[in-house]
């Protein structure tokens, strides 16, 4: 017999089917709206939107839940929508597109003094009275990241000024973070977890759907880490554990701080992360900062992107990670031409740390190391034969009864770097040596290890790997020398930084420039050891990290030397100074190096090459891009008027004026691509930013088989201000066997004071 409680079970069973199948399928999209068909009725664009959604469904229990309107960075809005809802706003009049949730990734103190900032910069800002710290302290940069711990010494405002009053923002009160933690270093500090609390499977009711509260107080550094590299005060005795001991500051320590958190532990979400630039516009920002980024797309499907273009618009600098993909080809993020693309390379600094073999070899590596060491007593090493789970050091791969007591060598890849001592101690192992592959190549990062351990290059990886595999008791001594400085060659491209070519554009040449990025000392949060991991119980107020997320916030603290040494130039001018003036010469006066290949680095790793602070505050001349300059190159693309117009966020765009090609727009380097044509020409102009009577004469390096030539080959500027114009004509010479491959060159404009150098790529592609 059926019991009345079963036949409920089978009624609701078969019941089930009725119901809309979509309300246990939602997903958070970001709904990008045609803001001007806003309809009169509507007093604001949030009233609309919010009755734009409860349109697509009349069931109350499959209501659309909204995260978001955004009004400035973007127009439209975020929220959770089933398939059909999706479909149905597709195909409304007023929506230019609807795009599912992207999650973006994190791109993860010697510096200032490698990049010269220690000594006078002798330029004069426009206020006379005022040198470049002091006017510093009217620029504010936003850093959109994991959020900040505002006890760290890096935010001390001591004897700075009261707040600009240009500022809009504040600061919000959290589980574990007060408004009164913010101060006149710390100016704001707001959370945005919409999207990352939709994802978790929470709503953005609930207060608390992880262990994460939902504040601005970093629980994982990063955000801290960027935003005292960009910003930072100065911290006398600053050191990780002992390493890199000396007085910490970032690139303007009189720039004031507003932290956004926009990553959480499962990642940053793009709704996120455009709430987030939203309100950085609104509350009056100079400087964005973003050590993170996604796969690339077309303009007008990057959330970054159309963020940054209004950012530009209204004078903010936005200066955006690389990606740690490299050295894989064409593996760039944030590729817009507005934005600044920062790749990475190395410091003079390293932290030397030495394996010496049973066959008498000692091999140089590096670590931050910091316990009580190993004897020096030889101890065995043992390298997996054929298992390269084991090889890799992968988690639960080591036999105990074959590590315990030895040293382990381990492949690097897969897993975090850190992690592989974790895996080798937990299985009985005393000691690491982390071996490099081709794909890191001889790229030396250090890593704050809980068991001894020395990572080397991927040369004497191999020679380690075939000692062990030879020698029937193969030993080694491991030892850790400390901090060194003035090391050659630096700087070197590091191999994990992104390369071009830009596939998005492959008229912009990218990266931009590089800046440094390799074992970067910078506060920490002391929620969260060194190396991250969850059974490291050491706490530090400084933690070393390299990544382009490490590059990034250099860039993005010069850019606000400079707005404040200029504050009337734009953010193309700002980005131009810092190209043209990068240096592509290492301290041994030889080319840069690529750290992935050991040989001479080219602009697709280096851009236009590194950043030189002092000779970007004073460029001679820049290349200056409007916003119509970027709408005649939006054009110019192959995007309908639509798309264009969703960038731009006009409703007036007619494309009148567009480029014949994108490669006219008025950028600091040149990438050209022959494919039907052996004949490119592009056209740009030079501002006067230098003295007013000065002379420029041209010069042009590059390969035998493209002609180059120049018009006029020189440039007489008779005021401050003045713009001149030249063409520039590439030939692929007959006869040139170019065809699928890749070469560089420069065009360098010299005056008496100044050079003014742009990069140039040559690729020929199939017609």
């Amino acid at each position: 017999m059926v019991m009345a409680s079963q036949l409920l079970c089978i009624w609701f069973l078969l019941l089930l089917p009725c119901f809309n199948s979509n309300v246990f399928a939602k997903k958070t999209y970001i709904v990008h709206m045609n803001h001007h068909y806003k309809p009169l009725s509507y007093a604001t664009h949030h009233d609309w939107y919010i009755a734009h959604l409860q349109s697509l469904s009349s069931d109350l229990t499959n209501t659309p839940s909204l995260l978001y309107t955004y009004s400035t960075a973007y127009h439209g809005y975020a929220a959770s929508l089933d398939s059909d809802q999706v479909e149905s706003l597709r195909q409304s009049d007023s929506v230019f597109g609807v795009y599912e949730d992207t999650v973006y990734n994190l791109h993860t103190t010697r510096t200032p003094e490698f990049l010269g900032l220690e000594t006078n910069l002798g330029i004069p800002t426009i206020d006379k009275s005022k040198d470049i710290d002091q006017a510093s302290m009217d620029v504010i940069i936003g850093v959109l990241d994991t959020g900040v711990w505002p006890e760290s010494k890096s935010f001390d405002d001591s004897k700075m000024t009261p707040v600009p009053s240009h500022w809009k923002g504040e600061c919000e009160t959290g589980p574990d973070f007060s408004p009164s933690l913010c101060n006149k270093k710390l100016i704001g500090a707001r959370s945005f977890s919409k999207g990352f609390r939709m994802s978790t499977g929470g709503s953005i009711i609930s207060k608390k759907p992880t262990d994460e509260n939902l504040s601005p107080r970093d629980v994982d550094g990063h955000g801290t880490h960027t935003a005292s590299t960009a910003a930072g005060s100065h911290v006398a005795n600053a050191s990780l554990l002992g390493y890199a001991t000396g007085t910490a500051r970032g690139m303007a320590i009189q720039a004031r701080v507003a932290a956004y958190k926009v990553c959480w532990k499962t990642g940053c979400f793009g709704s996120d992360i455009l709430a987030g630039m939203d309100q950085a516009i609104l509350d009056g920002v100079d400087v964005l900062s973003l050590s993170l980024g996604g796969g690339s797309g077309p303009y007008y499907r990057d959330t970054i992107a159309i963020g940054a273009f209004t950012a530009v618009e209204k004078g903010i600098f936005v200066s955006c990670s690389a990606g740690n993909s490299g050295p894989s080809r064409a593996s760039l993020a944030n590729v817009a031409p507005w934005i600044a693309t920062v790749g990475a390379g190395t410091l003079d600094r390293d932290f030397p740390a030495f394996a010496v073999l049973g066959n008498g070899k000692n091999i140089a590596g590096v670590s931050l190391y910091s316990g009580s060491g190993m004897s020096t007593e030889p101890v065995s090493i043992v390298y997996s034969k054929g298992n390269n789970t084991a090889n890799l050091c992968l988690a639960g791969s080591l036999e105990p009864s074959h590590v315990r007591g030895k040293i382990v060598l381990c492949d690097r890849g897969i897993n975090a770097r850190v992690d592989k001592g974790v895996v080798v101690r937990d299985a009985g192992g005393i000691g690491m040596i982390l071996a490099n592959t081709a794909a890191s190549g001889e790229e030396l990062v250090a890593d704050s290890h809980l068991i001894p351990a020395v990572a080397v290059g991927r040369k004497t990886g191999d020679l380690i790997r075939a000692y062990v595999r030879s020698d029937s008791n193969p030993t080694a001594v491991l030892s850790f020398a400390g901090t060194v400085l003035n090391v050659h060659p630096s700087p070197v491209v590091a191999a994990f930084s992104s390369r071009g070519p830009n596939l998005i554009t492959p008229q912009i040449l990218k990266p931009d420039m590089i800046g440094p990025g390799v074992n970067i000392l910078a506060a920490w949060s002391e929620a969260v050891a060194p190396t991250g991991l969850v059974n490291d119980t050491r706490r530090s107020q400084f933690n070393i990290m390299s990544g382009t997320s490490m590059s990034c916030p250099h860039i993005s603290g010069l850019a606000a030397l400079l707005k404040a040494a200029h504050p009337d130039w734009s953010p193309s001018a700002i980005k131009s100074a810092l190209m043209t003036t990068a240096y592509v010469l290492d301290n041994t006066k030889s080319a840069l190096l690529d750290a992935a290949t050991g040989s001479v680095s080219t602009p697709w790793a280096h851009g236009s090459g590194h950043v030189d602070p002092q000779k970007a505050l004073d460029p001679g001349l820049v290349y200056d891009i409007s916003t119509e300059d970027y709408i005649a190159f939006l054009c110019s693309l192959d995007y309908g008027i639509e798309h264009v117009k969703a960038i731009v966020k006009r409703p007036n765009i007619t494309c009148s004026r567009k480029f014949a090609d994108p490669g006219q727009l008025n950028y600091p380097s040149f990438s050209v691509s022959f494919g039907k044509k052996r004949v490119v020409r592009y056209t740009r102009v030079l501002t006067n930013v230098g003295l007013a009577s000065s002379v420029y004469n041209v010069n042009i390096t590059g390969p035998a088989n493209i002609g180059v030539t120049v018009k006029p080959m020189k440039l007489v500027y008779r005021a401050v201000g003045q713009r001149l114009r030249y063409t520039v004509t590439f030939v692929s010479k007959r006869g040139s066997n170019g065809m699928g491959g890749v070469q560089f060159g420069s065009i360098v404009w010299s005056s008496d004071l100044h050079q003014v150098r742009s990069p140039i790529s040559y690729e020929w592609t199939q017609p």
